[in-house]
């Protein structure tokens, strides 16, 4: 190869020597610069773009071969005959065949045993005394018509009440001192309306049960059926019933007794 002078690189355009003299103190960024210093190295990747898709391009009726040859072949239509299923005809030399045996008779499940007649006694059997069976004498007794018939006498004997029998209905009722009034009154004056329930405007009525005791105190007290979405005013209920006064307790054939109560107390907003 001849030796590389300035003379040489100066016909070619690309040649380094010649582009660092010819853009020697000038703006490099410029794109000449750039073409010329890049012109190489973009004509062989160009070259070999072309080169790959001219191949790709004869490869392409031998690819779509390859292709159609990997499909999986339809499987071949299976040819269907009809079959002759009529019986074939009877030989009229043959004879016929027997008839089918009879069926078995049915046997019966039940035998019935004729009455026998007989010279001996027939023995009943003893009827069955239960406690409910009334007693029958089998002696006969002679009366005259001058015996007095004697009933005894009817005694009222009065049963005391149990210890803690807790009485629903009594002779003598349980009573709030001054009455019914007063007791309306005391449950008007001392309940106090919550404030929860008094805001979400909450009313209705708690229902609630409750034992007088034999000296008039009230225990066991119960809500049956309270004020819906207001257990608040449920436990206002119970707290007024159980501060309430000593009863009048009830009576019972004499006796004082523990009477069970209920009680409606009302929740509304004025």
């Amino acid at each position: 190869m001849p030796e590389k002078t300035l003379f040489n690189e100066w016909t070619d355009v690309v040649a380094e020597g010649r582009n660092a003299l010819v853009f020697k103190e000038r703006n490099k960024n410029y794109g000449a610069f750039e073409l010329r210093r890049r012109y190489n190295r973009t004509v062989t990747i160009a070259l070999t773009i072309a080169v790959v898709s001219f191949l790709f391009l004869v490869s392409i009726p031998k690819i779509i071969e390859i292709i159609e040859g990997m499909k999986i072949e339809d499987p071949k239509a299976v040819e269907i005959t009809s079959a002759d299923l009529t019986p074939p005809p009877l030989d009229k030399e043959l004879p016929p065949p027997p008839p089918p045996p009879p069926p078995p008779p049915v046997e019966q499940t039940i035998k019935f045993t004729p009455p026998v007649v007989t010279d001996e006694p027939i023995v009943e059997p003893p009827p069955v005394i239960t406690e409910d069976s009334p007693k029958i004498s089998t002696e006969t007794h002679e009366k005259t018509g001058d015996d007095e018939i004697v009933i005894p006498e009817a005694t009222n004997v009065v049963v005391a009440p149990k210890e803690d029998e807790i009485f629903l209905v009594v002779e003598q009722q349980a009573e709030f001192p001054g009455g019914v009034a007063e007791l309306y009154k005391y449950i008007q004056k001392s309940v106090q309306y919550p404030q929860v329930e008094k805001e979400a405007g909450i009313t209705g009525t708690c229902y609630l049960s409750f034992v007088v005791e034999k000296n008039g105190s009230i225990t066991d007290v119960q809500v049956l059926r309270g004020v819906s979405g207001g257990p608040g005013c449920d436990r206002e209920a119970i707290r007024v019933v159980k501060s309430m006064p000593a009863w009048k307790p009830g009576r019972q054939a004499g006796h004082e007794v523990r009477v069970r109560f209920n009680l409606p107390i009302k929740f509304n907003i004025h």
